[in-house]
This record gives structure tokens, sequence and C-alpha cells, in this order.
């Protein structure tokens, strides 16, 4: 069989094009493999092939080529061609795919869910032989639409719209049609639209001037494709408006305790009903370490790939035959599933205790089923690490790794072996197998059931994993266990967050190319068709703490490029390592630390260094040692010379690199720093100058090309709608970056990104993002209202444009404004936390206001345990809210 290649494209000096494909012919993939094209002219290139007459089909994808430097390749989205039974030569005139500026409609977030549409196929005999394909990719046609052609022949229908052609659609968002090359006379001049298959008729016209064709004669047995084209729309921004809420605080009657799989798949209905179309969820990996409500931080994972077994919905999983058993967990069920809040500890306790009752009744079915064993074999390669770490964790009554003795460091061949269905331990092995099968196919039905009803499910992908994870233990190599990940001071914690999770070695991933941040994201898609990246700045530099800190101040960005000796002298500042890198403390500022027990700490904790200077004593001089000092101790005067303790520990102004001795950090915040105050008025010129320099510019190129270097693979991976989590201390390489990649902000109105501004201004968000009124790491609006009354005050006379004294609480009314400007944004995304949703609805809205908090950033042992104040079956029913909501979507133009 003979196929051409032809593609137009033009080249300087040096350049050529290689085509690299699905079949050995083409490379196999291998780039080194690829076949160089011939040029014949007015920028045309072509190859000439014969490949192997069995062949189906075959996909491929042009490059650029400089000598045997790669310059550029197309779009990752691949020519695709089918070879029919009565076609011998095919002529293939492609154009050069680049990414589009609405790659969003190109995400499985539309493709498979919003405008996901049916295999429509028209069927058209062509009895010539000889035959003209042309395919153009439309992903903005609605589900009730199609695209059609129309153009200046009888095949065309002559220009007649009313009797345009309707183009196939077997791969949505592409579209094709087969036409009879003898019918046709050149140049052909057509035209796409699209057409409204329920009243059939046309909807509207491609934007541009009119396409012309053409072509030499076609031979007999010939198909000549057209490939490549894509649908000029001129559309208004498409938009939509969507919920979120972590999955474990949604209630309904049947639930237990906490939110599962059922719900989720009942709020898909709840969300449907209020013209909604977009749910995001926390991250729902196993957090499972100590079995206590601990546990809760839902971006803690032991596991990058495994389920929380706590999502499980009991109902659909199946009932006991023992009427006792029965009957003491539909008690426990009513008694947890009444509590205001998550009871974490007995929530996981009582339905893993039913799920293993279950699994005892049911394991001989369990076990030879079909489905059980494809799942297990399907998923080996991360299910058996689970399940081993999980009978190590409770065997050992520990997470840490390193104290399981033998198993302390990871051996596959004896894990196979501890997996073996011989073994001793297989009982227990097969029972974690189980309870992340029966989760799957829970999670895959409730996902099927949101893209069947046009509802896309947005994950969440935590940028850590927990040091004692599974991923530490069996894939040491990509982790640095020496420090701890976390972020720099920011509006959700003054002293920075340290997450204690290890940083990654980003070097050592690079090297087999990302495999394991590509399988994170291929695991996600198996239920998620949106996604936001956690702390997308840690894919620029990541904040990272010394071992012997708990606080996150006295970090540094890694990769950085630190100062010497020299460079910080040459900003004017004269280096006194040994003031400048040892925490010290003047002894004027200590009854401000400690108030009337100043002196007892002076004598029990502090060292004298020079006349007026303490430094901490050796069994305290690190913020570790001082938090071993005072574990268990909550009483006012510990608490009170733990903090103060903890201050002093800060007292620097550089941090030397712990990589390149003889390097130094600023230290972020010094300016805040008692330290800052004691130097001279030029030093501390000359330190704002550095400083400034250090953060906000030495850094950009340099931060800009690891980011490119880490997410341009990854969101080329991927079908998935990618966000960002991007808030924070932002380079000003970020908004470049995510722009390019067309990967969505998170834009917040009480968090703006213009130094300059108080409040975000919603009017001029960018299209591509994600907007919403708060996160689960702030307060929602009611309690953010009555935090800063003077904020409230400038927020409800110069943003909400109210006259006068702002009330005390957040009205519904006012509530309904502020979401109401949100949906009113550019933003493609508008997304709101359900609190925030309830705010709108006096009635039905929550009486103690903090019980809606769902995490505090500073508090590094918060407990998740926020659950809806009423079930998803009375929300269903809340007419009144509901439609206040169906209404504020309708007037802002969203979809």
């Amino acid at each position: 069989m003979k196929v051409t290649f032809n593609i137009n494209f033009h080249t300087i000096w040096g350049q050529k094009l290689y085509i690299v494909g699905s079949i050995p012919e083409l490379g196999s993939w291998e780039p080194a493999l690829a076949i160089n094209m011939d040029y014949v002219g007015d920028g045309n290139w072509q190859l000439k092939l014969d490949i192997p007459s069995d062949l189906k089909s075959i996909e491929y994808r042009y490059f650029l080529r400089a000598g045997d430097k790669q310059v550029f390749e197309e779009w990752e989205k691949n020519h695709q061609i089918i070879f029919e039974d009565c076609a011998v030569k095919y002529i293939l005139y492609d154009y050069w795919q680049i990414k589009p500026d609405n790659l969003a409609f190109y995400t499985s977030a539309f493709t498979k869910s919003l405008f996901a549409h049916p295999c429509n196929t028209h069927e058209r005999v062509v009895r010539s032989g000889r035959k003209l394909v042309i395919k153009i990719s439309a992903p903005r046609i609605d589900k009730n639409q199609s695209v059609a052609i129309t153009g200046n022949q009888d095949c065309l229908s002559n220009w007649n719209s009313d009797k345009a052609q309707i183009l196939s659609c077997d791969t949505f968002p592409e579209w094709y049609i087969e036409l009879d090359a003898n019918e046709i006379k050149y140049p052909l001049e057509y035209k796409f639209l699209a057409w409204d298959n329920d009243k059939k008729q046309p909807l509207y016209w491609e934007s541009g001037e009119n396409r012309v064709l053409n072509l030499p004669e076609q031979e007999i047995g010939e198909t000549v494709t057209i490939s490549g084209l894509y649908f000029r729309d001129n559309l208004e921004p498409w938009r939509c408006a969507g919920t979120v809420i972590p999955v474990f605080s949604l209630r309904s009657e049947q639930s237990f305790g906490i939110g599962d799989l059922g719900d989720l798949r009942m709020l898909v209905d709840w969300v449907r009903k209020t013209h909604q179309r977009i749910i995001q969820v926390l991250p729902m990996n196993d957090t499972t370490m100590t079995h206590s409500w601990k546990d809760s931080y839902p971006y803690s994972a032991i596991s990058i790939y495994a389920l929380h077994p706590m999502y499980i919905c009991l109902p659909l999983l199946g009932a006991l035959n023992d009427q006792e058993k029965t009957s003491f967990f539909i008690e426990k069920q009513k008694e947890l599933n009444a509590k205001d809040s998550v009871d974490y500890e007995n929530v996981v306790k009582y339905k893993i205790e039913y799920c293993r009752t279950y699994f005892e009744q049911e394991k001989n079915n369990i076990v030879h089923n079909d489905d059980f064993i494809e799942f297990v074999a399907q998923n080996d390669s991360w299910l058996m690490p689970y399940a081993a770490y999980c009978y190590f964790r409770d065997l050992y009554v520990t997470s840490d790794f390193t104290k399981w003795e033998q198993d302390a460091v990871y051996n596959k061949s004896r894990i196979k072996r501890l997996c073996a269905k011989d073994s001793e331990a297989y009982p227990e092995i097969v029972f974690f197998y189980f309870l992340q099968y029966v989760l799957h196919i829970q999670f895959k039905a409730v996902s099927d059931y949101a893209r069947k009803n046009g509802i896309v499910l947005k994950g969440d992908l935590p940028i850590g994993v927990n040091r004692t994870s599974i991923e530490a233990w069996t894939e040491p190599q990509y982790f640095n266990m020496n420090g701890q990940a976390g972020a720099p001071p920011d509006n959700f914690s003054v002293i920075g967050q340290n997450w204690s999770f290890p940083t990654y070695n980003w070097d050592v991933m690079e090297r087999d190319d990302f495999s394991w941040w590509k399988k994170r994201f291929h695991k996600l898609s198996d239920y998620f068709d949106c996604f936001r990246i956690d702390h997308i700045l840690g894919f620029f530099r990541i904040w990272e703490i010394p071992l012997n800190y708990i606080q996150g101040l006295c970090g540094h960005f890694n990769p950085a490029l630190p100062l010497t000796k020299y460079e910080i002298e040459q900003c004017g500042l004269h280096f006194n390592e040994a003031r400048f890198t040892t925490p010290h403390i003047n002894d004027k500022y200590l009854s401000e630390l400690f108030g009337d027990i100043a002196m007892v700490v002076k004598d029990s904790y502090l060292a004298q260094s020079s006349s007026h200077h303490f430094v901490l004593k050796p069994f305290c001089n690190t913020q570790y040692k001082i938090a071993q000092l005072f574990d268990g101790k909550t009483d006012e005067v510990s608490m009170r010379v733990k903090n103060g303790l903890f201050a002093i520990a800060n007292e620097v102004l550089f941090l030397e690199d712990p990589l390149e001795k003889g390097k130094f950090h600023p230290r972020i915040s010094a300016n805040q720093s008692r330290i800052y105050q004691e130097l001279s008025e030029e030093d501390r010129y000359a330190f704002d100058q550095l400083y400034w320099d250090f953060f906000y510019r030495r850094h950009n190129d340099y931060w800009k090309d690891q980011a490119f270097k880490r997410l341009t693979p990854l969101v080329n991976c991927t079908d998935m709608l990618v966000c960002g989590e991007d808030l924070g201390m932002i380079p000003d390489s970020v908004p470049d970056v995510m722009n390019k990649l067309q990967i969505f902000s998170l834009e917040i109105e009480r968090m703006p990104k213009s130094p300059y501004r108080e409040f975000t201004d919603l009017s001029n968000l960018p299209y591509h993002s994600v907007c919403t009124t708060s996160t689960h790491d702030m307060s929602p609006l009611r309690s953010w209202w009555k935090e800063n009354t003077e904020k409230t005050q400038h927020y409800y006379n110069g943003v909400l444009q109210r006259i006068g004294i702002a009330p005390n609480d957040l009205t519904g009314e006012l509530a309904a404004q502020i979401i109401a400007n949100h949906l009113a944004s550019p933003s493609m995304l508008a997304i709101i936390p359900l609190q925030d949703w309830f705010a709108i609805d006096d009635k039905i809205k929550r009486k103690d206001i903090e019980a809606e908090r769902i995490n505090v950033p500073s508090n590094s042992s918060h407990y998740w345990c926020y659950r809806m104040h009423i079930t998803l079956e009375k929300l269903l029913q809340a007419d009144e809210l509901n439609q206040k909501i169906i209404s504020l979507i309708s007037k802002s133009g969203r979809k």
C-alpha cells in the first residue's frame, strides 16, 4: 500500500522536516529513527512510503530539525489515518498542528463531559473508487449540534445552507466527511457551519473567508485526505459555574458519619439541578498512618494511587447476613451520622470493620471474580506495595518504615513473597486489595454518571507526599529526606508553613522523563477530567526547610542561586557571618517575648554571647530540640516559653546553603526580625536592596526555565484540563509560564496578586482562570466578613458600592451580590465553596459560622472534620436556595 504525506511548512536554510509515527517505517515514535521528508518547492514537503497492506491505521506527527538538533514539533495531538480495504493508495495533505488558543476545549472536561458527542457516523457510498476525505477539529460544538459543510458544487449543496452536508464524528472533537472525487471539479470552494440537530437547520457559519481546495485529478483506488483544519468560530467566551467541597464533608441520610462516593453521586444530581457544570473536591488518597484523627489531613497521602477506604459507600457495597452485626452497624451509623462534624477515628474504625465483615462473608465470591482478578493484575505495580505497606504499618504499629526491621528498605522480591497466595500474610493483603477494588468500582461509576450528566469532576493533586509514604519507601531515589517542603510566609501564615514532606530530587525525575509524575496524572484521569495542581509554585521552586526547624521562616528556595560573601558585601553590607547566621537575641527584647518570666528563661535556656546579646544553650539551640523539650506540655507558661524560644531560633539574617557551603540565602521576612531592627540605617538600606534583588529579580529566568522543563512534558501527557493553585509569594515568571502552557490560574478577590490593590479586580481576570470566593485554607465568606471590620468596611463601600456602615453580619443579600460579582467575571470557571452558596439564603445557612471552616494552615495539627449541616436529600429539596443559584448563574451568562 502506498501512502504519500504532504505538508506545507516554510523553513530557513539548514532546516528539514521529519515525520515520526506508530509503525516501524516511521520509526515507531523514536525521533532518532524519524524519516526525513523531501522538499518539493513552494514550502511543500513530501514523503512517499510503502507500508504493509494489512495495516488498519497509523498515527504520526511532524517535527523540524536543524542539523542534529530538534527545533520544535507539532502539538501532541497526532494525525491519524484509517485504511480501508478498497483503497490501495493514500494521498495525505496535512496542516501543521499548533497548540490552539482554546486548548481547554480539547481536554476531556469538554470532550468526555461538557460537550461529549455520541458516535455519529453518516454513511456515504463512494462508488467511483476515488475518495476525498476532509477532516476538521471543532470542539465548541454542543451536544445537540453537528458540523456541516456546503460549497460551490452539487456534492456540497451549492451553497444552500439548509441542505448542508452533516459531517460524521467518531472521535470528538474531530469531524469528517467522505466525498466522491468524481463529483468534484477543482477548485473546490467550501465553508463549514454549525448545525442544530433538533431543529435540523443551520445555526451559524464559521468566520473568515471561504476555503479553497485545488488538487490534481485522483486515480481509481486513491483516497485523498485533508487534515489539520480548525473550525473558525467567533463565539462568546464559554463560562460555567460549579461547587467545591471535600467529599468527606458531604452528608446524606445513608452516609456513615462522613461523606462518601454515594454522596458524591447525589451531589452530581444537585449540581445538575442548579445548572452548575463542575464539582471540585479535595484529595481523596489514603492518609492512614496512625489510625487517629491526625490522619484527617487530606494532603498528607501515604500513596499517590490508593484511595481512602473511608470513601466506600456501605449501602452500595452490600448487606451483611448476620442480623446481630447488621443491627450493631445500623446503630453506629445513626450515632455517627447525627454528629455535627466528622468523628474521624470512629468513622474509619467502624467502616473498615463493616468492610472486613462483608469481605469475610463474600470472600470466596470476591477473590474468584474475574473483575477483581483483572483489577489486581492491572494495578499490581502499586497495589502490591500498598497492601504490604498497610500490613507492616499495622504489624509494627508505625508508618515509619525505617522501624520495620528487615523490611525498612524496600525489597521487591521479599514483598512479592509476602503477597503470594500461600503467604501467612495473604488474608490481610487480599483484604487491602479488596478495599481498593471496591473504591475503584464505586468511584468509576460516579465518574461515569457525572460525565453522562454533563458534570465535570475536578480533582486535586497535592504537591507533596508524606515522608513515611509508600513512595518514599519504594522509590527513595526521587526524594530528598534531608529537607522539608513548605511555603514561605503569606496571607495564610505569617511564620510560613512546614508541611514536613520530603522535597524532590528533580534531576533524578528528569532523567526518566518525569514518569513518576506522569503516572500520578494517569491515575487521576481514571476518575477526573479536570484537576488542580496544589502549590504549582513548587514546580518553579519549593520552599525547603531544614529538618531542625518546625516553623517555616528559616527555609530557602530550592533550586536557587545563593549569594557569595563577595556578592553580599558588594551591596554595601558588611557580612558578619557569626552574627548574621547564628540566632542571637538582644536582652531588651526578652521581656517582650517572655513577660514576667524573662529572667527565669534567661537563666535556664540562654547563654550570654556579648554584653547585651544571648544565644540558645546547646540543649535547645534548634526548634526541633525545643519542640522535644515541650512535647505534651500545653499549659500557658510552657507555651509562652516554647513560642519565645522558637522566635529566638528564627533570629538570623542569612542561612547558609546546605549543599553549597560558603553561599547564603537571605532569611525570608527578615525586615520583621529583631536582628534587622538593630542594623544601622545604612546596613538596613543595603540589606533591603539585596533582599529585593534576591527574591524578586535574581531568579526570574532561572525559575521560569525550571518550570517549563518540568511542567511542559506533564501538561502534554494528559487530556485533563489542568489548573494551578498559584497563591502566595508569586515570582514574576509564573503568569508567563501558565499562560503559555494554558494552565488555569486561581483568582481570589481578597488575595490580590498585585501589591498595589486591596482587593482583586474581578472584571479584569484572565479568561483561562478559576475564580472563587474562598478556598479550604481560608475562612468562608461569613467568617471573613467578621475578621477585620476596617477591611470589611472598605470592601462594603468600595467594592460592593454600598453606602454607610457595613452590617456586623454578612446577610444573604450581600453574599448573593458577592457571588454575582464572581459569576460576572471573565474567568471560564467560577467555582464557589458550598458554604458560600449556603450564605446567600438566610433561612438555610448554618448558625455556627466558625463550624464552616475547613482548615487553618497556621495550625499544623488542625483537625479536618467539617460537615454540611443539612443532608443532600434536603438540599435537593431546598427550592428557594436552588432557585437563587439558578437565577444567579443564568443572569451571569454562564452555561
